[in-house]
This record gives C-alpha cells, sequence and structure tokens, in this order.
C-alpha cells in the first residue's frame, strides 16, 4: 500500500490569514517569555477524575449559543451528554468538520471510552467549553480563567485536558 504523505497543518499562517480577513482586524497573540508551569501527576492516569476545557465554542442543544466577539462566558456540558446533541459556533476557524463530527474539537466519545476502559479513573461530572480567539487577553486571565479553574476544583478535577482551537 502506498503510504501518503501529508504536510503539517500550517496553524498559525492559516489562523493569523483568517483573523486578518475579519471585520474585527488582526489579533494580538499572547506571548508568554516563560514556558508555562507543568505539573507532574500524583496518580497513574488510570486514577484521576479527568475534565475537559476546550475553546472550540461547543454547547448543547438547549445552551445559548456563544457570540462572536470577546464572549468571555462559558458552558459547562454534562459528560453523558450524547455527542449528537452538541453544536458548535465559532467566527475564527472553518466549522464544517466540527458540525459533521463534534469529537473533532471536543472529543467526548473517546474521553468516555478511554473512562470505559479504565485508562482514565473516571470523566469529570461537566466539561467545560469557551469560545476561543478572545481578544481580551486580560479579561481572559482575570475573569474567565479564574472562572474555569474555579468550576474544575469545584468538581474535584485532578487533571484537565486543554483543546484549543
Amino acid at each position: 500500500m502506498t503510504k501518503i504523505r501529508q504536510q503539517p497543518v500550517r496553524y498559525i499562517d492559516r489562523t493569523k490569514a483568517q483573523y486578518e480577513a475579519l471585520e474585527y482586524g488582526s489579533y494580538n497573540w499572547a506571548h508568554n517569555p516563560e514556558p508555562p508551569p507543568m505539573a507532574t501527576l500524583s496518580r497513574p492516569l488510570s486514577e484521576l477524575r479527568l475534565g475537559l476545557v476546550a475553546t472550540g465554542g461547543i454547547y448543547a442543544e438547549g445552551q445559548t449559543a456563544f457570540t462572536f466577539k470577546d464572549d468571555l462566558t462559558y458552558r459547562a456540558i454534562a459528560s453523558d451528554t450524547p455527542a449528537a446533541h452538541l453544536r458548535a459556533t465559532h467566527f475564527a476557524y472553518d466549522l464544517t468538520d466540527a458540525r459533521r463530527d463534534i469529537n473533532v474539537v471536543f472529543p467526548i466519545d473517546a474521553l468516555r471510552a478511554m473512562a470505559a476502559d479504565g485508562e482514565i479513573g473516571e470523566l469529570a461530572p461537566n466539561l467545560f467549553t469557551c469560545m476561543g480567539g478572545i481578544y481580551s487577553q486580560r479579561r481572559v486571565n482575570e475573569e474567565l480563567a479564574p472562572a474555569l479553574v474555579e468550576r474544575c476544583r469545584a468538581d474535584a478535577i485532578d487533571a484537565v485536558l486543554l483543546v484549543p482551537v
């Protein structure tokens, strides 16, 4: 069988071009001069409660869709919500694939399978989503991120999978 070689997606270049085409103008990318602090797991993943925070604008049927610019809200989605009941809205990426299979931006089925197989101890009762591409970095740092951390702590989540878009 012939192996197909795929070129890597030039995500940053593609995203910059997409933002430039928006009516909002260019996006001021955050630059952190220091590497992010990383934590070592205190127990094996198979013993942890895993949470999810995704920035793809995912919401469940019956929830309000995200607005397009600087929406600092988040949605809590019950981890037993069927993938077919999830929707995506976002201004900065092509939603075609996400609307075909939500798992490309919100891997809920894979996480449930990992929990069922014992690869993770359990999936948190709520998974969280927000809108990526928020222009106010200060407000993300001061409002959205602390709210998500608080919710993760309230749900006794041991580790979080971050899925950026």
